[in-house]
């Protein structure tokens, strides 16, 4: 008995060393003295460059951008030859509720059905998530996090990567609804001798479930509150109201024009298309719409066989010079880390340097709505930016050595920077 209990506590020892040694780095505390970065390139995210300039900022407020400024009661850190960014905005996203894609049971990003207005996914949103501090420490700072499945999925919110709990990384509670259209065409299996596309039988059956939820919510919402609400159709008011975005996950053309014409037949006042594969062929129609296009994975397949090989990352540039807001992001959390990098390919594809960053920093808080504090570094706004000895844009030159969010200064370690230590050390020797 005796020597059960000691293997037991000698398990249970390991498994706490082990638990403890893999643990995500704790939330920074409040800035409690002003901070001033000296001598750095500073880009503002609204395309204006500060070549050896200071950034100043005090109680997560930035006080100051140029130069010759001091103040006794601010730390003073040299960052010559360094480059200062407005911290990354990640839109569409389900990193804190994707641990590890492959295992079911670490997900937590979706709820069985098709019309689930009334999820809110931000309650399931996990601080503790191990792939958050991968992702922070390549600057993604702020992330809209969204649920995933059925038709109409629900609400997301906005959050900051560095939080205790869901509730305080929140920025922006249900900013908006997200429908995911269904595909006119699928295509053949990868196994199958057959090729080409195959029109879907559900298709307008999907279409008819859409237009049915919408009219419903928009009666709903010209109706007065009850005291037993519909909880689904509740969670909608807001589209109509102009207080949250409608967030479109679609494609195809024809499909990007159809759904919006729809819900404008039903008074939704903010649309936004997500993915927009297809976009670049109707830009004339997204324009006079005043619709913007969060742009999901720059490095992918072409859609079609005839289109060309470089189509995905030339679609940046294309949408931009048709006068389109545009935003960065990737269906993958994990591959998310790698946003401004996929900013760093539209560029070599002629997007000019400081609108690619636009494109992950000031122009997706604008379509998210919350550039009155993030996205771009001026005197007032969240002292959320970072600090790169290299180009960020640039995954050859990017090494990032300082991380602030609202001022806080964050702890960029990670479990791919522990993991790298770690055998480093094994081979060098």
């Amino acid at each position: 008995m005796k020597k059960t209990y000691y293997i037991f506590s000698v398990i249970c020892g390991l498994l706490l060393t082990i638990t403890a040694s893999a643990q995500v780095p704790s939330p920074a505390k409040a800035q409690n003295k002003g901070i001033i970065l000296k001598g750095g390139e500073i880009h503002d995210g609204n395309g204006n460059v500060f070549p050896n300039a200071t950034i100043a900022f005090n109680e997560g407020k930035i006080t100051f951008i140029g130069n010759n400024f001091s103040d006794d009661s601010y730390e003073v850190i040299d960052i010559s030859g360094q480059k200062v960014y407005p911290g990354f905005v990640l839109p569409t996203s389900e990193l804190g509720l994707v641990e590890i894609e492959a295992v079911s049971a670490s997900n937590d990003n979706y709820e069985t059905g098709k019309i689930n207005p009334e999820v809110r996914s931000v309650i399931a949103f996990n601080t503790d998530s191990h792939v958050i501090p991968t992702v922070r420490s390549n600057g993604v700072l702020v992330e809209q996090v969204m649920p995933k499945g059925g038709i109409f999925s629900g609400r997301s919110s906005i959050v900051q990567l560095d939080a205790w709990n869901w509730e305080d990384a929140l920025i922006k509670e249900n900013d908006g609804q997200h429908l995911h259209w269904p595909s006119k065409y699928y295509s053949h299996s990868w196994t199958s001798p057959e090729k080409g596309l195959i029109i879907s039988k559900s298709y307008h059956q999907q279409v008819a479930l859409i237009e049915k939820t919408l009219m419903d919510a928009e009666a709903y919402s010209q109706g007065k509150p009850t005291a037993v609400p519909d909880f689904p159709l509740e969670a909608m008011r807001g589209l109509f109201s102009g207080e949250e975005q409608l967030f479109i996950h679609v494609d195809e053309a024809k499909s990007i024009v159809e759904a919006i014409q729809l819900v404008q037949k039903y008074n939704i006042k903010k649309v936004v298309i997500v993915g927009g594969a297809d976009a670049w062929l109707v830009t004339d129609f997204l324009k006079s719409n005043n619709i913007s296009i969060l742009m999901t994975d720059v490095h992918r397949l072409p859609v079609r066989e005839q289109d060309d090989v470089d189509l995905p990352y030339k679609r940046a540039k294309m949408l931009q010079d048709a006068g389109l807001t545009i935003g960065l992001t990737h269906s993958s959390p994990s591959n998310s880390r790698n946003l401004p990098f996929y900013a760093g390919t539209v560029v070599a594809y002629g997007v000019d340097k400081e609108d690619a960053l636009k494109m992950i920093t000031s122009n997706t808080a604008q379509i998210l709505g919350i550039d009155d504090q993030y996205g771009s570094l001026q005197v007032g706004k969240s002292a959320t930016l970072i600090v790169s000895q290299g180009d960020v844009l640039d995954m050859r030159t990017s090494k990032i050595i300082h991380a602030f969010i609202d001022g806080r200064q964050l702890d960029l370690n990670n479990k791919h920077s522990m993991l790298y230590k770690k055998f480093k050390e094994k081979y060098d020797e």
